[in-house]
């Protein structure tokens, strides 16, 4: 693999090998230096069909490969992303404009941990028994003792399509169950930047994975999605993104009642109750100034809304500034610098429009709101917003940047109020020096998750979310249930 200062031109992955683009390429660009990492093929549909039917071919083979055998090829594959760190953590972080902090740590390692955690998971039972029971006869059988069982089968051929944040890790959360439970995959990673998942076709052929159970297609633009999305061949689509396409891809979906798993937007909310005690409020501010230390605000679990008590309103807003204005901001390479760029000039921009609507709507910018004085790249200030009233457009949607919107509340209705009053349910974060109240109060949250006095994340719980936040959940072994049906095999006993 080339170091990402020479640009390399890819083809699609498919059936084990490159196959040249028919319509050429597009320029993958890093967003802090604004320089060329690779040029990565411009799909079409043909080329999507082409995979799609790889993998079909692929899926009886693989589906019925022993689970030990796929257990040994996951464990090799996890293996060899962390022996080619040291060529994968460059590229990684030269096409999302991570920091070196987060490619080091939670880019490439996390890819490597999901591979090896679903290893364990394809050995995992499959076969729930069911109790015999008695039936009496009918027209259709004889009666007597009848026994059942629930049994896990693999879905099909499963189009994975991912977000540009965590691109490889994501992909990973993905392909790794999916694989386990006997699948094949087709992935179509996000436009901006593919070229970490196109790498990981080697590694997995060198592994032992069969040709055609792992593809990866490319596109700049909606055809290659749509194209995958529409594939007679495709029987479920595993879709992380806007909300907005998860809709769409929905609807494609829904025509041809394919199986979806759709991991979408989210407008966390922090919620800090009046008896927070110092600890307590200090740990509520690191989490919510993860915000735009963590990957610039890139994240959908991001708390980017801090729900204080009034009584501790001013204070949280003066923490946060501070917060905010102590973070260095520049070159992600750099190992002083906290916060980088965002993936694209078109994201910086749509993240300052929203700070400047939010002044047009009467918020005051406590900290940030002014592009830093950095070139080349596309950096965004961290910024802090006070006196946001629930229906300001910066508190109902998501921003996808280094922005937190305070907004203060009287009681606990009315916290809940705010907190559930955005179209999303994602992630939640409640502050209490109570924990058992906390608990009580997480109930009242429409929300997939919630962490208590804490923004750190359990692997093994399921992950997704309530309303438009999502439909279906992976996580643990919640993951090998979203990519496998249930049969239920029933006998004479």
């Amino acid at each position: 693999m080339p170091e990402p200062s020479q640009p390399k031109e890819y083809g699609h992955w498919i059936n084990g090998g490159w196959q040249q683009a028919e319509q050429g390429h597009y320029q993958v660009v890093n967003p802090a230096t604004e320089e060329i990492v690779g040029h990565a093929p411009e799909g079409t549909a043909a080329e999507v069909g082409a995979a799609a039917e790889a993998a079909r071919a692929a899926f009886d083979g693989w589906s019925r490969t022993d689970p030990r055998e796929r257990a040994a090829v996951l464990e090799r594959i996890s293996a060899l992303i962390s022996e080619r760190a040291a060529e994968l953590v460059p590229l990684v972080q030269a096409e999302t404009g991570a920091t070196m902090r987060v490619a080091q740590s939670m880019q490439v390692p996390t890819a490597a941990d999901r591979f090896r955690r679903y290893a364990r998971g394809a050995l995992e039972p499959d076969t729930l028994p069911l109790a015999p029971h008695p039936v009496a006869a009918s027209p259709l059988a004889p009666g007597g003792l009848i026994g059942a069982a629930a049994v896990r089968r693999p879905i099909g051929v499963v189009a994975c399509i991912t977000s540009y944040n965590f691109p490889i890790a994501n992909l990973a959360g993905k392909v790794a169950p999916a694989l386990a439970m006997g699948n094949t995959v087709v992935a179509k990673p996000a436009p901006q930047d593919p070229l970490g998942c196109l790498e990981l076709g080697p590694i997995m052929k060198e592994a032992g994975l069969p040709d055609g159970v792992y593809n990866v297609v490319t596109g700049s633009s909606a055809v290659t999605g749509e194209a995958l999305v529409a594939h007679h061949d495709t029987d479920m689509v595993s879709f992380t993104g806007s909300t907005a396409v998860g809709k769409k891809i929905a609807e494609a979906a829904g025509g041809q009642m394919k199986r979806t798993l759709m991991e979408l937007g989210g407008k966390g909310a922090a919620i800090v109750l009046e008896d927070a005690d110092e600890k307590t409020f200090k740990s509520a501010v690191m989490a919510v100034g993860s915000t735009f230390s963590f990957h610039s605000g890139q994240i959908c679990t991001a708390p980017t809304r801090m729900l204080v008590h009034r009584s501790l309103y001013e204070q949280a807003v003066a923490a946060l500034t501070h917060y905010a204005q102590s973070l260095t901001v520049g070159n992600p390479v750099d190992n002083s610098t906290i916060v980088g760029p965002l993936i694209s000039a078109a994201q910086r921009d749509r993240v300052e429009a929203y700070v400047e609507g939010a002044r047009q709507q009467g918020a005051r910018v406590a900290a940030g709101g002014e592009r830093p004085e950095l070139k080349p790249g596309f950096y965004a200030a961290p910024t802090v917003l006070a006196d946001v009233t629930p229906d300001m457009t910066v508190a109902q949607e998501e921003i996808f940047g280094p922005v937190v919107v305070v907004i203060p509340f009287d009681d606990q209705d009315e916290a809940v109020r705010i907190a559930t009053g955005t179209p999303y349910g994602l992630y939640d974060y409640v502050f209490s020096s109570d924990a058992g109240r906390a608990w009580a109060f997480a109930a009242r949250l429409r929300s997939g998750n919630v962490g208590i006095n804490t923004a750190q994340r359990h692997p093994e719980t399921p992950f997704g979310g309530f309303k438009e936040s999502g439909v279906g959940r992976d996580g643990g072994s919640f993951g090998l249930h979203a990519y496998s049906e249930l049969q239920s095999i029933v006998w004479p006993s």
